[in-house]
């Protein structure tokens, strides 16, 4: 007869052995829930880029459209049809139909995105994260079928107005690919499913704070891929022979011809030597009075009317909202033939004063610096008011202990308590010397200064849109990013050597 040590014993076991195919069940589930997350960020990745275009169901077709544009503008769809539509070779409720299928693939995506966002909460939050999972797999394929059925009637109207040689349709093999990401998406989320314990009805949905946190920082992350990183693969247009409205293929590869351009060519290396020259002078005069915002942020937090305080601070800040172009037309207004300074003028001289303040090429460096701070000063002192807020005030009560004045406070206690703040956006203006904008130069420049006023953006803008040198002013951006690089880790290593801190 087993006694009672060996009843709980064998009561035991089974349980220890749950727990450890719990654990395996899991781990698993883990580990497909990484391929779930890729292929959810390979089909966000797919969306923007023309190589990767299921909806490219024609040659006429642009090859710089990617399936966002697609989904988003049926004008970007159409563009090249117009004698196609007009001759009625094919019916333009096809392309209508084709605009409404990439929008759902887009459509798709978003409702995947949500459920991979959900995979990271608690196991109640991942299991109710794998419906929008499957329903976004699941339209996907239904919008990549439709897209199927589109090119069959291209092929069908086309053979039947026997243009097929004029409409050249094509069936992307891309398409096979969406197929496969969304059909292993499904297979994931019912593996998934499978191997998730049972959740109980009083659970709630819950989430890590770091992942909280990750979710936030997403819209910034997807907005700085789309903006900032996704704009490099325009780099390849450097190594072609390229030309606007013209297609990348193989006989235009001219490889380096462009950057050695950059140095065997007199006239261009002229033309970089002077731009580099207004562009360091004008950022240079930028870093040199960096220290406006912070002295004006200091002052400001000494004005103790909090109306007036605030007032000063909208109508301060307001000119960094208004565009250049309107600020231009303030100058004009204001420094013109007929602008107010020389209405004033004549009316107190009594002699007609006619100088043109724009026009001339004299001291331009310091007209942009003043126009400049007048648009940025109150922005850019934003950061220090809000760093002014966070001080310790029981600093400032025992400097009143002491006997310290208002100058004296800000002088030893405000100033020092700004430095870590004023030296971070030192170093950030340091790496972005290279960058002073374009807007400000291009609607202040005119013939004659145009000689002082062209700085490397400008002059990026200028080969490019104004003269279609497309792939040498690629190169110049490509150099200027390598050498604001080079210089943030150099200003960054500075930093750290002398202060003991750094930013990267």
């Amino acid at each position: 007869m087993p006694s009672k040590t060996d009843i709980f014993e064998s009561k035991k076991k089974p349980a220890v052995k749950t727990v450890t195919e719990r654990t395996v069940s899991q781990k698993t589930a883990d580990i497909i829930y990484i391929l779930l997350r890729v292929g959810i960020i390979a089909n966000v990745i797919l969306l923007f880029f023309p190589s990767f275009n299921p909806a490219r169901l024609s040659e006429m077709i642009g090859r710089n459209l990617s399936l966002f544009s697609c989904g988003v503008s049926y004008d970007s769809i159409v563009a090249n049809f117009g004698r196609a539509l007009r001759q009625e070779w094919i019916r333009e409720a096809t392309f209508h139909r084709l605009n409404v299928y990439c929008f759902m693939v887009i459509i798709a995506v978003v409702i995947s995105i949500v459920g991979g966002c959900m995979s990271l909460g608690n196991v109640k939050m991942k299991k109710a994260g794998l419906i929008p999972t499957a329903v976004g797999n699941i339209l996907e394929i239904i919008a990549i079928v439709l897209i199927r059925t589109c090119y069959e009637e291209i092929v069908s109207d086309a053979r039947a107005a026997s243009k097929l040689d004029k409409v050249l349709p094509q069936y992307p093999l891309i398409n096979y690919v969406y197929y496969v990401i969304a059909g292993i998406g499904l297979l994931c989320a019912a593996a998934v499913f499978v191997l998730l314990l049972k959740v109980k009805s009083e659970e709630r949905f819950e989430m890590e704070p770091k992942y909280h946190l990750f979710l936030m920082m997403l819209p910034i992350i997807a907005l700085s891929f789309v903006f900032s990183y996704l704009p490099l693969y325009g780099w390849r247009y450097a190594f072609f022979d390229y030309k606007a409205g013209e297609t990348l293929t193989a006989d235009k590869f001219v490889g380096f011809k462009y950057f050695t351009q950059l140095f065997n060519n007199a006239q261009t290396r002229r033309d970089i030597v002077t731009v580099l020259k207004n562009t360091l002078g004008m950022s240079s005069l930028g870093i040199f009075t960096s220290w406006v915002p912070m002295a004006f942020a200091i002052f400001l937090a000494e004005i103790k009317n909090g109306k007036f305080r605030r007032f000063v601070q909208t109508f301060t800040t307001i000119p960094n909202f208004i565009s250049w172009v309107i600020v231009y037309a303030i100058a004009i207004a204001i420094f013109s033939t007929d602008g107010f300074i020389n209405t004033m003028l004549t009316n107190i001289t009594g002699t007609a004063h006619s100088t043109n303040y724009l026009m001339s090429s004299s001291h331009a460096w310091l007209k942009m610096l003043a126009w400049g701070m007048w648009k940025g000063v109150g922005w850019s002192a934003i950061i220090y008011v809000a760093s002014i807020s966070g001080i310790d005030q029981g600093l400032y009560e025992a400097a009143t202990v002491d006997g310290a004045g208002r100058f004296s406070k800000m002088w030893y206690i405000t100033v020092p308590e700004l430095m870590p703040t004023f030296f971070v956006l030192l170093l950030m203006s340091v790496a972005n010397i290279l960058s002073n904008g374009m807007e400000q130069y291009l609607v202040f420049s005119n013939p004659q200064n145009k000689e002082a006023m062209q700085v490397l953006d400008l002059y990026v803008y200028n080969l490019g849109i104004g003269s279609g040198l497309i792939p040498l002013s690629t190169v110049i951006g490509m150099v200027k990013s390598f050498v604001s690089v080079v210089l943030l880790f150099g200003a960054n290593s500075f930093s750290k050597a002398v202060r003991g801190e750094s930013i990267v």
